[in-house]
């Protein structure tokens, strides 16, 4: 199976969010495939040519600056047919999810999402992913090729590096790239601090937070004071106290950090599924009936506006 692998970049940087893809391509196929990379003026390929793919092809063209799926996907379709390719993959993001939806459509291919394990049986594709809030797993057939995938991080893993570096090839952008859609501005919170899907340490507030404020203050507080990241509930963003992009869960961002701490978080189904692959779970809550208790390793009832203070006093404090 020829597999095309899709790197994450931001337009400019490569983003080690594509790793788990690699190491999906490295178990699936491990001396067939390829890795794309597209931006402009591409920075960082040397993080991806050391784990065996036949070739690196970076396509940097002005139009493609900024990672927008009408641009992108044309370019992928595109090298996905040049190349053969029986899959397309990506590790599951936003960015992949919009990106690879489209490439799909443009090749008339079946599409796989948040894949956790994959097989070749009698000619068909039998793949596995989270479904119903990743309360069950479900198993389906495809046939035919190519086949587009985004896979679950958490699933995969890093992939293994290997002896000699893969050759970088520069490649041609398509002459008919879309150019309809205009980047306007990436709006976002991050406040400097790590990205979400990829930090050791998430600390997750919920609706009882009150307001943005607050929630700065005692979630982003204790974030800080760890080298974290923040993330929030559906219902704290829905209630305007958190940004979107800081949503974890079905419907937003799933992580799996060494460390996940959840403060004022029940712990509905949907929440469940975007963290509970974080190695470590430590809940703070007032109701000792949460559902997040049953997954937490470790769980404090109490009052988060008197806990929150004095662990990140002491923690400020354990760094002198």
């Amino acid at each position: 199976m020829k597999i095309l692998v899709l790197a994450e970049t931001d337009g400019g940087r490569v983003s080690e969010k594509s790793l788990p893809a690699i190491a999906f391509a490295q178990q699936k196929s491990p001396d067939a495939f390829t890795i794309l990379a597209i931006g402009d003026n591409l920075q960082c390929i040397e993080t991806l040519t050391g784990y065996g793919a036949q070739a690196v092809l970076t396509v940097n063209h002005p139009a493609l600056a900024k990672p927008l799926a009408e641009r992108y996907a044309p370019v992928v379709a595109h090298y996905a047919r040049q190349l053969g390719a029986d899959a397309i993959v990506a590790t599951t993001t936003t960015f992949s999810r919009d990106v690879l939806a489209r490439v799909a459509g443009l090749l008339d291919a079946p599409m796989l999402s948040d894949i956790i394990a994959l097989e070749q049986t009698d000619g068909k594709l039998v793949a596995k992913r989270p479904i119903y809030s990743a309360n069950l797993i479900g198993t389906f057939e495809v046939e035919g090729s190519p086949v587009v995938m985004t896979v679950r991080g958490p699933a995969w893993g890093k992939p293994e590096p290997k002896g000699a570096d893969s050759p970088v090839q520069t490649a041609e952008a398509p002459a008919d790239i879309p150019t309809r859609s205009e980047w306007v501005r990436l709006q976002g919170g991050g406040g400097g601090r790590p990205d979400l899907t990829q930090a050791r340490v998430v600390v997750s507030g919920g609706r009882p937070l009150k307001d943005p404020e607050t929630f700065e203050k005692y979630i982003g507080g204790l974030a800080d004071a760890l080298g974290g990241a923040v993330g929030a509930t559906r219902a704290a963003v829905d209630s305007g106290i958190a940004p979107n992009e800081l949503q974890v869960g079905q419907t937003g961002k799933t992580v799996a950090p060494e460390l996940y701490i959840a403060v004022a978080v029940s712990g509905s189904v949907q929440h469940l599924a975007g963290m509970k692959d974080s190695k470590v779970i430590v809940a703070i809550n007032t109701d000792p009936e949460a559902p997040i208790f049953q997954v937490a390793d470790y769980g404090l009832v109490a009052d988060l506006y008197q806990v929150l203070p004095e662990l990140t006093e002491l923690l400020k404090n354990s760094k002198g």
